[in-house]
């Protein structure tokens, strides 16, 4: 990684225009391993994608791929890019395989995708396009999705019978959020669409994109985007729904958000049948199953024959071998048509059942955490349906209605309208804080930075995944913890970390080295924190639809709970890059824990903590008691160095959406005057003031990530503008900030003036400078950014040397010694490598804390759940702490001392 990033360093780099095709006859790379991140294969694979790096110049664009399974044999493989090195070579290519079987690790190598490679004789994808409908074939099922109308997807046949029909959203509103004596007017918008796309089209994986909003009357609000994704070989969809509120939070009240489907009823009703998965453990789920008219515990038996096949699932035998009494009471027996598995909170559900509306539901059976699949059906087929988070993400429910009739409707409730509603209204009415002097008093006072009507829910978004089965028959009831376990937990193929370590990309990390006493220290504080914060998520209850994902800020030690409702101390949104902390380490350390929590954070907040509409569109809220609470908007949070990682992992088109809305990030800041109560200046138009860092390098990370995507030098170009006029300012990137022209990208004025912040290089900047300056050769910036690297940190009296004056502003010491690592080895400055780690050691907000001992234990009446507390653990000194250590040790291991 040293070597690579050296190298690139050393060498000009070139406009990927001008790039030079690759030596003719040069040796490719070996084969490159794909393994389960949960260390063994799973036991059902409805198909994968995942991203691989590539070395730069070993591969070019062109290149074609092919697969081999564990065994050695041939697996059907798709290969597109996703990013490439200046000089045209590929860096990043993205590959899907099938549903079903492929053993412990799958291997990639280059080379022509002959007869063998291709997968012959296994079941491809089959995209038909016509005016009116796309149809989709994976073998098993087809799925037919029309170009207008209010149905995503029209219909799903298997062997030519329709088991499936009519899928399409739903939305329902009332007009106040309380009932008790108030009138309640009550709205239900289904879905209408605007735009179907074709993304890919196979041969292994077909990605269809469709776009609308949801509509009642002449209202049409709350736009959608939902992608599905079809694979070779599966029974199954996945499904990756995205809805942004863009209503007004006075007024729509949501009280119910859903996928609902179709599904055509045609057996007896004691063939029909009804499921319910439990709580995940494995092959050991739990799971509710019933039948819409009950054959067993009658008072005349119906004979073990139909007991055995209605309990199973299977056909029962002709009603003539039933027994005359039950065959001629079958009338008698009531028919059970509606039934609901709610999960109002995270930790418990239960599940009732009536016979048809007008009559009461019966309380069937209940339990703590349901894994989201429920399935309608009989011995002819049916359809089932998965939420994924189901009970991370509640209140979800998912319901059936009228199973005893000719169409079942079967509904995977997002938010579910056995709940209170959804109330996205500001949580208080800001008195005593009506002037700009009372509005910063209060920010003294609770670290919110509160200005009336700016926190608006209105433009953030959640996106959701779910799973739609096409079923031939009634599963066997051990194929029912297979679903659940795809749909609460899906497996997934990667890159292992030496693999992507190797080939040079995402900037300065090392793999886990404990090879010394101090190393392993840090190894060990690096799991203990990433250890503490999966457990506080479960400890705490850090769940919800608007909540799963993100971590809490700071912690209240006599209470024994974290800020949850003191201002700026809350929800974290990104503050001081907790993303990127939890994404380099598990580049780092490969583990599934830290994967799904670091994917938890990444949806929600590229989603909910960021504006996808309206007028604060590109910008994202900084931390408070609701995501979208504090009044201060900017690019430090919607970051694409956040997201970027995850998008080259897994090739997630919803992320990369995500990073492309940003390309025009800095027009919002013409909007949107973030340093408005602290400068009175007025602007010309089109120019506005940013800060280089949480700004300017923020927006950085979506222009550096769309170069590599695409090869247009225009977002390279953009870089080096600002970078030219940065380098130019008298005091270069110690100005802080200066005037920014939206439209050419540049910087202006003689930027004579000393504005360092302690947070201009806390939301990335550090990392996405590591990459930018190994590819774009400026060395006047370059040579900016090292003396910002090397004085940061300096001690004040040589600041004061170098500036005239010490630096003020400049905290957060501990996590700027990745700065003074970072020009330590671009360098080659033992003193400045070994003050780094003095920097790092030194006073710091986790310096010397041991978890292990640090941690205390509350149980009792001092809390209301048991809880472990570590009372010196901040979210913003352990991600600042976490990345310190993973760049320190990446570029100046070698001076870390003996003992710290």
């Amino acid at each position: 990684m040293q070597a690579a990033l050296a190298g690139a360093l050393a060498a000009p780099a070139a406009s990927l225009a001008a790039a030079q095709p690759l030596v003719p006859g040069k040796k490719p790379p070996p084969p490159t391993e794909a393994v389960w991140i949960d260390g063994k294969p799973p036991a059902l694979n409805a198909g994968q994608t995942w991203g691989v790096p590539w070395p730069q110049g070993a591969l070019n664009r062109k290149q074609t791929f092919r697969a081999k399974s564990a065994d050695g044999s041939a697996v059907a493989l798709q290969t597109w890019p996703l990013a490439y090195w200046p000089d045209g070579s590929l860096k990043w290519t993205a590959h899907a395989v099938g549903a079903g079987e492929i053993g412990e690790r799958l291997t990639i190598e280059p080379g022509k995708v002959g007869p063998d490679a291709s997968g012959a004789g296994a079941p491809g994808v089959r995209v038909t396009e016509s005016a009116a409908a796309v149809e989709v074939s994976t073998g098993p099922a087809t799925w037919r999705f029309p170009r207008a109308g209010s149905a995503l997807i029209a219909s799903a046949t298997r062997g030519g019978r329709e088991v499936l029909r009519n899928v399409r959203l739903v939305l329902r509103t009332q007009d106040t959020p309380e009932i008790d004596q108030t009138p309640v007017a009550r709205k239900t918008f289904e879905s209408t669409l605007d735009k179907v796309t074709v993304e890919q089209s196979g041969p292994v994986r077909a990605v269809i994109r469709v776009e609308g909003r949801h509509k009642s009357g002449d209202r049409a609000w709350a736009p959608f985007i939902v992608r599905f994704y079809a694979y070779a070989g599966a029974d199954s969809l996945r499904m990756m729904h995205t809805f942004i509120f863009d209503g007004d939070a006075a007024k729509d009240f949501i009280c119910g958000l859903g996928v609902t489907a179709d599904v055509p009823m045609t057996d007896e009703l004691y063939d029909r049948h009804v499921r319910f998965t439990g709580q995940d453990e494995g092959q050991n789920t739990g799971l509710w199953a019933e039948a819409v008219k009950p054959l067993t515990g009658l008072r005349r038996d119906a004979g073990k024959a139909f007991r055995d096949a209605q309990i199973a699932g299977r056909k029962t035998p002709p009603v003539d071998r039933m027994p005359a009494p039950v065959r001629a009471g079958l009338h008698l027996i009531p028919d059970w048509g509606d039934f609901l598995l709610s999960q109002p909170t995270a930790d418990g559900f239960t599940i009732r059942k009536r016979t048809a509306p007008g009559h009461g539901w019966i309380h069937a059976d209940g339990g703590r955490r349901a894994s989201g699949v429920a399935y309608v059906g009989g011995a002819a087929g049916g359809a089932a349906i998965g939420l994924g988070n189901f009970w991370r993400a509640p209140p979800t429910a998912l319901e059936i209605r009228n199973a005893a009739g000719e169409v079942a409707q079967l509904t995977a409730w997002l938010w579910s309208p056995d709940a209170p509603v959804m109330d996205t209204r500001f949580y208080h009415d800001g008195l005593g804080m009506e002037t700009h002097a009372q509005e910063t008093e209060g920010l003294n006072i609770t670290y919110e930075d509160y200005e009336k009507n700016w926190g608006t829910p209105t433009g953030v978004a959640r996106t959701t995944e779910l799973r739609l089965w096409a079923l031939d028959t009634t599963p066997a009831r051990e194929r029912f913890p297979l679903m659940a376990q795809l749909n609460d937990r899906p497996p997934r193929l990667m890159a292992t970390p030496e693999r992507i370590h190797a080939a040079g990309v995402l900037g300065a990390w090392s793999l886990p080295d404990r090879g010394t006493p101090v190393k392993a220290r840090i190894e060990d504080r690096q799991d203990q924190l990433l250890n503490y914060y999966l457990g506080q998520i479960e400890q705490r209850r850090w769940y919800g639809f608007w909540d799963y994902g993100d971590v809490m800020h700071s912690y209240d030690v006599d209470r024994h709970v974290w800020r949850y409702d003191i201002g700026g101390f809350a929800w974290d949104n990104s503050e001081l890059s907790t993303d990127l902390w939890l994404w380099l380490s598990f580049l780092r350390g490969g583990r599934a824990d830290v994967f799904r929590m670091a994917e938890a954070m990444t949806r929600h907040t590229g989603e909910v903590d960021v504006y996808h509409v309206g007028p604060y569109r590109g910008l994202g809220t900084r931390h408070g008691v609701q995501h979208w609470g504090d009044s201060s908007k900017q690019p430090r949070v919607s970051n694409a160095i956040y997201r970027r990682i995850y998008y080259y992992l897994t090739a997630d088109e919803r992320v990369g959406d995500l990073m492309r809305d940003l390309l025009d990030g800095d027009e919002a800041l013409t909007r949107v005057n973030i340093g408005r109560k602290l400068q009175n200046d007025t602007w010309p138009k089109g120019e506005v003031r940013a800060s280089f860092g949480t700004d300017w390098s923020s927006l950085c990370g979506a222009w550096f990530t769309e170069w590599e995507r695409t090869g247009d030098p225009r977002w390279r170009d953009r870089i080096v503008a600002g970078m030219k006029t940065i380098a130019a300012l008298q005091r270069q990137w110690f100005a802080g900030s200066a005037a920014y022209d939206v439209k050419t990208g540049k910087f202006s004025g003689t930027g004579d003036r000393l504005g360092v912040s302690h947070l201009n290089a806390a939301f990335g900047a550090p990392e996405i400078h590591v990459e930018m300056l190994a590819l774009i050769r400026e060395p006047a910036y370059d040579k900016a950014w090292l003396d910002y690297c090397r004085w940061y940190n300096a001690s004040r009296d040589e600041q004061a040397a170098q500036f005239g004056q010490p630096l003020g502003g400049n905290g957060l010491r501990q996590g700027h010694s990745r700065l003074t690592a970072y020009a330590a080895w671009r360098l080659g400055d033992k003193a400045l490598a070994e003050r780094a780690w003095k920097e790092f050691f030194g006073r710091g907000v986790v310096e010397d804390l041991n978890l292990s001992t640090a941690t205390k234990h509350f149980a009792g009446p001092d809390v209301l759940n048991p809880v472990d507390e570590a009372a010196g653990v901040t979210t913003n000194g352990t991600a600042q702490w976490g990345l310190a250590a993973i760049m320190n040790l990446a570029l100046v291991s070698e001076a870390l001392p003996a003992s710290a």
